[in-house]
């Protein structure tokens, strides 16, 4: 995930805003479809199910157990494993979807999005998104000396899977009255690194890419989607990024009522912020679903202190951050969809 900067960001925006508005002139928008209960529901009284945040906590901890989760290492295939196995214990069905993609410097990868599906028969779908590759470069490190080293990746990446790991197995002991879909995506952090003589706008989420042009099922549509992204540090703060409001504000709207209505209002800060470039850029853009990031925006940093350094380990996280993460998110499914 990539913030933009200087010309490069200007200009990246620029044409992705005019993409945007060309998209939503010539293409119908399932926006309206989204149940409009944001000021309607009160979600403090929203049955959810038990969010365990210690059982959280160590899906973060057994990710990073298998080592630097890179497209193509042992660690990658071994993860991969680990995450299709466990989502297959909650999930109706699990698909693994591979796909080969080219990274930066022309290394060609296998990449592994994993989808685990409940209540696959019903036709209205929310789609839960997070990545679990980790970068291969450190290269935000205030040690210049590691900007070639790969990063462990824990918040930026293995806290948002973790989140999702948990959400399945609680919430298939308590099912919504909709189909829900977990989607890992992978290889989306191994865009141009800060070092390289180059740019590439779309070396970056290479797994939602390719899947937002094929999905896991033909013709797929959700209601719509939420990405988690970083949303285990210790001091968490979520603001409404600018591409979520501009393609999903009545969702984005939910989760930030929901909140502040379960006490949470002041880690999701009722706050507008700059675009990010992330996997819900291009399910928004390629697959025409409302899609939310929730992304961790720490003020005077890029994104929070640990952002792309080897510092990115099991210390930056706190299983409350990731239980947080966890209820604000279910009270909206279950506040649009009780449980059966």
């Amino acid at each position: 995930m990539k913030q933009f900067s200087s010309i490069r960001r200007g200009a990246f925006v620029a044409s992705l805003l005019l993409c945007g508005c060309l998209m939503t002139a010539c293409h119908h928008s399932p926006k309206q479809n989204i149940p409009s209960t944001a000021q309607t529901v009160d979600y403090a009284q929203v049955a959810i199910p038990e969010f365990n945040a210690d059982s959280a906590f160590r899906y973060v901890s057994e990710q990073l157990d298998f080592g630097f989760r890179t497209p193509g290492s042992g660690a990658h295939a071994k993860c991969a494993t680990y995450l299709k196995n466990k989502l297959s214990q909650w999930c109706d069905t699990v698909v693994m979807q591979e796909f080969n993609t080219k990274l930066w410097n022309g290394t060609n990868v296998t990449g592994k999005n994993i989808i685990g599906s409940l209540n696959p028969e019903k036709a209205k779908r929310i789609l839960l998104g997070a990545h679990w590759d980790s970068r291969m470069w450190a290269d935000h490190d205030p040690d210049e000396a590691n900007h070639k080293k790969p990063l462990p990746g824990a918040n930026d990446g293995a806290s948002g899977i973790a989140v999702l790991m948990e959400m399945a197995r609680v919430m298939s002991q308590m099912r919504p009255d909709v189909g829900v879909d977990f989607i890992f995506f992978d290889v989306e952090d191994q865009g141009v690194p800060e070092w390289a003589e180059t740019y590439e706008e779309d070396s970056w989420c290479k797994g939602s890419q390719f899947w937002s042009k094929q999905p896991h099922v033909p013709y797929y549509q959700a209601v719509y989607g939420i990405l988690l992204d970083m949303v285990g540090t210790q001091s968490p703060r979520f603001t409404k990024e600018e591409f979520s409001l501009q393609y999903a504000p009545g969702v984005t709207a939910k989760l930030w009522n929901a909140a502040a209505a379960i006490g949470h209002g002041n880690v999701f800060v009722d706050q507008k912020s700059d675009p990010i470039l992330d996997d819900h850029l291009y399910v928004n853009r390629l697959a025409n679903i409302p899609m939310v990031d929730i992304v961790q925006n720490t003020p005077g940093c890029s994104f929070y202190p640990y952002w792309h350094t080897v510092k990115d380990d099991i210390n930056a996280i706190d299983a409350n951050t990731l239980g947080i993460v966890g209820k604000v998110v279910m009270k909206v499914i279950y506040g649009d969809y009780s449980s059966k």
